[in-house]
């Protein structure tokens, strides 16, 4: 069985066009992760918090971020997919954020092959109401969980999001491979 995280590469045209591996999904309390151990996607717990996942949620294959784990990836899509849904997206911004002390930054990206979100190229053509659903969730979802806290530090451009996607390919070639 192929390991989603090492076997598959970060993207067709990486970091331009990448696979986003979902494991969380929009409207969802769940938080699912990769296991490379099993491998599969595994259901790690319940959010505490009653907020749900503002969109499909999941890791970018051969990364290696800041905060030890593959690199987060959120894809804006209109239904959810599933957990282990490969999804070709095109990265057009980049959330920095602080998880307990931890730099755990997000791209946020759209399916590649979506038409709905041709028109989105980069930060500016996100509404203020999406990136704002996107914060909130992140400085919530680990309110009730005892001792955590996450602090969003401000949004990026897509050039942005290139830039750290290539850091976390380095990095997984350093670390990792």
């Amino acid at each position: 069985m192929s390991n989603l995280w090492t076997d598959l590469e970060t993207g067709p045209d990486a970091p331009d066009v990448v696979y986003a591996v979902i494991e969380c999904l929009k409207g969802e309390r769940n938080k699912y992760e990769y296991d490379k151990d099993v491998p599969g996607v595994v259901l790690d717990r319940v959010l505490h918090s009653n907020v749900h996942y503002p969109s499909d949620y999941g890791f970018l294959p051969q990364t290696y971020y800041d905060d030890e784990d593959p690199f987060d990836i959120m894809v804006l899509v209109e239904d959810q997919t599933f957990p282990g849904c490969i999804i070709e997206a095109r990265p057009v911004a980049l959330m920095r954020m602080d998880d307990d002390g931890e730099k755990d930054d997000k791209v946020i990206a759209v399916p590649d092959e979506d038409p709905r979100y041709d028109h989105v190229e980069d930060l500016d053509d996100l509404t203020d109401q999406t990136t704002a659903e996107i914060a909130e969730f992140f400085e919530t979802y680990k309110n009730l969980e005892t001792g955590k806290q996450t602090e969003t530090l401000g949004w990026e451009s897509a050039d942005a999001a290139t830039d750290a996607i290539e850091h976390a390919m380095e990095l997984y070639e350093e670390q990792i491979d």
